[in-house]
């Protein structure tokens, strides 16, 4: 009677379903090319595309774009800030 290799065989269908998800991730990458950019969870604006069929429109996920502040323009910020607050607690 042969012997059964449950792991053997276990790893063979495992390799078998890698290929079949690699096929459908790049199946899914084709129909919907921004996927490929990363997480599009937030934040979303819509976008024509030009490699898309027919030019459809698509949800596609804006970045933020922000200088970054020296230390002295967020001291003035703060200060900003803090005055704001203050005047908003008086008259309170």
């Amino acid at each position: 009677m042969a012997k059964l290799d449950l792991k053997a065989y276990a790893l063979q269908g495992a390799a078998v379903r890698v290929g079949e998800l690699r096929e459908e991730l790049a199946a899914i990458y084709r129909a919907f090319p921004v996927l490929r950019k990363g997480n599009i969870d937030g934040g979303f604006t819509r976008r024509r595309l030009a490699n898309t069929d027919g030019g459809t429109t698509l949800l596609v996920r804006r970045k933020r774009k922000r200088k970054p502040m020296m230390a002295a323009q967020r001291a003035e910020v703060s200060r900003r800030m803090k005055k704001y607050w203050a005047a908003r607690r008086k008259a309170e």
